[in-house]
């Protein structure tokens, strides 16, 4: 059965945009097999299509000049409209400028391209083709699609109604999904076993693939240490000084590979929320992991009080852009997990990853209410749903499924 991916119809609608379709996310996301699958959506409705992959040498060769990419795709083609896939466009030099030129001819094709994030791909492809693409990001399967794909999509238009009901088989998906992500390999194996060997697989391939190549180096030990580090306290407030100290590599290379780790979609920083900066902590940043069952092979353990807490923040950021979405910290201790920023107000969010009997309201999320008087505060958990006001703040504790529907 094909795992079905919500991108799917966002770069089906993009096809009759002249704006090249520009796919980005991790290694082994599924970018490849969403090209595919769009193929052959074109393909059956007798569009003419060319697939060129630059992990493979014969493809790769084509790519030496733009006049010879445009002969082979007449070849194939012809001279008439046409949709034309390149998988891996990170592995040409100046791919920007590459595709710019071609683009710039007004040839009839509609490009899609992807690529693994890289220097390359982030950076200069971004700068080459300002006005001339969209960006579409694909992670690993998200909690949605991850139950939808389990269920073979009974509820596919009900998965909220399904958590409701279904509360030990939504505990079941939830702990199988904490324990070993989103990546389609690892979802589609039959076993832990195997799905731990491909998780290896992953981790190393990214290492020795990605990494090594970025960073023209052969020995990434001390990289890999660092992903572990940053496993162990997903969540809690980074020191770079403490890192480099840990580390024994200079504060300049502990920001640099911090910066691969974003660039490379494995981690996603957020900063803090403040107005005081007296009194709050302004400058340590928080990380999460995009994918919970890489960041747990890199830790080497599959469970700790952050897990659920990343759980949510790779909800949120589903729904809101990640620059909106900050942490609360105060010197004083009083702290709040998730600050998204709206236009005229924060909305507070704290996780609590437990079957709550109670609905207490945590301490820190009191202070933050007394301070920015929000209409709206959340606590997300396991099970409890019940709402009442603090003052004129409505409080609503929900079950993280709940967050779905909102």
């Amino acid at each position: 059965m094909i795992i079905k991916r919500t991108l799917f119809p966002k770069l089906k609608a993009h096809l009759s945009q002249k704006e090249i379709s520009l796919i980005v996310g991790p290694r082994q996301a599924g970018k490849t097999t969403l090209m595919l699958a769009l193929k052959q959506y074109l393909e059956e409705k007798g569009e003419k299509t060319v697939f060129f992959n630059l992990d493979v040498e014969t493809d790769a060769e084509y790519f030496q000049a733009q006049a010879k990419l445009i002969q082979k795709i007449q070849l194939e083609v012809g001279k008439k409209k046409a949709f034309v896939f390149i998988d891996e466009i990170q592995r040409k030099e100046n791919a920007g400028l590459f595709l710019k030129g071609i683009y710039d001819l007004n040839l009839p094709y509609k490009f899609i391209v992807s690529g693994s994030g890289s220097l390359e791909l982030k950076e200069k492809i971004h700068e080459s083709l300002v006005g001339r693409k969209r960006v579409f990001k694909l992670f690993p399967l998200s909690f949605e699609e991850f139950v939808n794909f389990k269920t073979e999509y009974r509820y596919e238009k009900k998965l909220v109604d399904f958590f409701a009901l279904e509360k030990e088989k939504t505990a079941n998906f939830l702990e199988e999904y904490l324990i070993f992500g989103g990546y389609p390999r690892v979802v589609l194996a039959p076993t832990a076993s195997e799905k731990k060997l491909i998780l290896e697989e992953l981790y190393q391939s990214y290492l020795e693939k990605d990494i090594s190549w970025l960073l023209k180096i052969k020995k990434t030990e001390t990289f890999s240490k660092l992903v572990r580090v940053l496993a162990s306290q997903a969540g809690n407030l980074v020191n770079f000084s403490e890192l480099s100290s840990t580390l024994g590599i200079s504060l300049e290379t502990v920001k640099n590979y911090l910066w691969y780790l974003e660039k490379t979609f494995i981690l996603q920083k957020i900063t803090p929320y403040f107005q005081n900066l007296r009194k709050e902590i302004s400058k340590a940043p928080v990380y999460y992991f995009s994918d919970l069952g890489l960041r747990n092979y890199a830790l080497g353990r599959e469970t700790n009080g952050f897990l659920f807490q990343n759980f949510v923040f790779n909800i949120l950021k589903e729904k809101y852009p990640p620059e909106k979405i900050h942490f609360w910290r105060t010197k004083d201790g009083g702290e709040i997990d998730f600050v998204i920023e709206t236009p005229d107000w924060p909305l507070p969010l704290e996780t609590k990853a437990s079957q709550l009997k109670e609905a207490k309201i945590p301490r820190c999320l009191k202070n933050f209410i007394k301070k920015y008087q929000p209409p709206q505060a959340f606590v997300i958990n396991l099970t409890l749903e019940k709402t009442f006001f603090l003052g004129k703040t409505k409080i609503s504790f929900l079950p993280f499924w709940k967050l779905f529907a909102l």
